[in-house]
């Protein structure tokens, strides 16, 4: 509805404005079948159907030299589609200051001469970028390090002023020092990838790149020797993947530090991440696609438009994005048939997507343990417990018993043998798994939760979820479980103010309704726990035993009352 309402105030604006106040007093141009193409891009842009909007924008050009905001819409309906010389040769066309209207076109030109190697002239543009289109803070943020890293291509050196833009300052300079082969790289890159604030596992890949392309083989392999396929990103597990096949060459393939933009990329996909970060797919598309203008070899970054266009429902155009990464590059082509998977899953049915990984998993030969936590995964979320079961066990019987692993692994086995009532094997496996880690708050709620529910070790489980809530006091699942182990000990005011946040965190969950329903109707609040209990017969999610059990709650209460 605002949308509509949008749309007719600013048609009426178009129409009825002022030749004093308009680019063209001639009206002719802007007949009627214009602007409804115009407004049908407008309604396809804002639903993320960008093909659909670049068609409609390209219907009604006429209006470029007319409004601004079409030109902008159009340009970057161009660059979402991946046409980026298309929209850099049309601001080209056009007089500089009638590019003043939006950043983005500024962002363009400066991209398109970092592309050709005119860093001067890069310089330049950055410089006419009126202050006022930089206010907002992440334009403020790229405008400043497009800015510093043309400064660092051209004079070859480091900017003795600092940027502030906390950790991005750092990773920038890291990769400048990179490019400028200096000696300190090595150190930058290692307390980078050892900061105790952020996760920043990525780099890890980059710096395998810096060794392998200064020849210090040993160094890497010592690097990727620790890691885990299990616990490790798909970019870098693709990295250790490459090392342990003795296949160095791949990494410089696609990217290396001498080359400014291969580092710019890097810069842009970071930003693109920031903005995905924040749900703006569209900002986070737009940086991505220059992101990959500028190193086109880096295909793995591919997978985050993927990502994006999956979260959007956009799933034809994810598979096609998805098809990029073949059997060579071996996690990238998992993560493919995962993905592909997941969309059958929206699409279809959890069977067909179960049937479809689980058929491209045995064609894979001698999967890694990856690949197998992984298909464990799929068998469990779709409530094949003894084939997940089965999987878990071929990686815990190749872990050390003390490998912080093996408790995350130990954790969803046991959590599948509970989901089957085999609760002698459930909770040996949790036990185990709190051996390891004894304050995994996760494993803590898991196992009390499940001696909550058989009536067992009432006491010792509170303890534990006092533990876990102690550690993860914002976590919806665990403030319901030890609400619910208050209602057990018949404390049902402490219970009702925690499971009336755990509602507020988690409101479409039935379980959590259903906890609450039973709350309330104990502090004699009927009507509002009936209230409760009919929520969950609207949910799909919540299964049918329960549904059975609340519909009997709703006629006659909790008979024990």
């Amino acid at each position: 509805m605002h949308k509509i309402k949008f749309i007719i105030l600013l048609l009426s604006l178009l129409l009825y404005q002022s030749p004093l106040f308009s680019k063209s007093d001639n009206f002719d141009e802007f007949n009627s079948k214009n602007i409804s193409k115009y407004f049908s891009g407008i309604v396809a842009f804002e639903n993320k159907n960008n093909s659909d909007a670049l068609d409609f924008f390209k219907s009604s050009k006429i209006l470029m030299d007319h409004h601004d905001p079409y030109l902008k819409r159009f340009l970057i309906s161009l660059v979402l589609e991946g046409k980026v010389k298309q929209a850099i040769n049309i601001i080209k066309t056009r007089d500089m200051n009638k590019n003043s209207e939006f950043f983005e076109a500024y962002v363009l030109l400066a991209v398109d001469s970092f592309k050709k190697g005119n860093i001067k002239k890069s310089i330049d543009i950055l410089k006419e970028v009126p202050k006022l289109l930089y206010e907002e803070r992440f334009n403020f943020i790229i405008h400043s390090s497009l800015t510093n890293y043309a400064d660092v291509f051209y004079n070859n050196k480091i900017k003795d002023e600092k940027q502030n833009f906390g950790n991005l300052s750092f990773i920038n300079e890291t990769f400048q020092r990179c490019y400028l082969n200096d000696k300190k790289t090595g150190s930058f890159f290692s307390k980078l990838i050892n900061n105790a604030e952020s996760d920043y596992s990525r780099y890890i890949y980059f710096y395998l790149t810096y060794l392998i392309e200064k020849n210090q083989i040993d160094e890497a392999k010592v690097i990727t020797d620790g890691l885990s396929y299990i616990n490790t990103t798909l970019l870098l597990s693709q990295g250790k993947s490459w090392v342990e096949k003795s296949k160095y060459s791949e990494f410089n393939k696609i990217f290396s530090c001498s080359n400014h933009n291969d580092i710019l990329g890097e810069f842009l996909f970071l930003i693109s991440n920031l903005y995905s970060s924040q749900n703006e797919f569209e900002k986070s598309n737009f940086y991505l696609s220059l992101s990959t203008y500028l190193n086109p070899k880096f295909i793995f970054n591919l997978s985050l438009v993927a990502e994006n266009l999956y979260l959007n429902e956009n799933y034809e155009k994810s598979k096609a994005i998805l098809k990029n990464f073949d059997k060579d590059k071996d996690f990238y082509y998992w993560y493919r048939l995962k993905k592909e998977a997941q969309i059958i899953k929206k699409t279809t049915n959890q069977k067909k997507a179960l049937d479809y990984i689980a058929d491209k998993f045995e064609n894979i030969k001698d999967p890694n343990n990856k690949f197998i936590f992984d298909i464990a995964n799929f068998y469990k979320n779709s409530k094949e417990y003894n084939q997940a079961i089965k999987y878990y066990s071929l990686i815990i019987n190749s872990l050390d018993d003390n490998d912080i692993i093996k408790a995350d692994v130990l954790y969803r086995r046991g959590g599948s043998y509970e989901r089957l009532k085999d609760f002698l094997n459930a909770d040996r496996d949790l036990k185990q798994s709190l051996k390891i880690d004894p304050e995994d708050a996760y494993v803590l709620n898991y196992l009390a939760y499940s001696w909550l529910e058989r009536d067992y070790k009432i006491d010792e489980a509170i303890k534990m979820l006092e533990v876990a809530y102690e550690r993860e006091n914002d976590d919806p699942y665990i403030i319901d479980s030890i609400g619910w182990a208050y209602y057990l000990i018949d404390d049902f005011v402490k219970a009702e103010q925690l499971l009336k946040r755990a509602v507020e965190l988690m409101p479409d969950d039935p379980i959590v309704n259903d906890h609450y329903g039973d709350i309330l109707w104990k502090l004699d609040r009927k009507i509002q726990a009936r209230y409760f209990w009919s929520t969950v017969l609207e949910m799909e999610n919540a299964e049918k035993e329960l549904k059975d059990k609340i519909k009997n709650k709703i006629v006659d209460g909790l008979k024990s009352s």
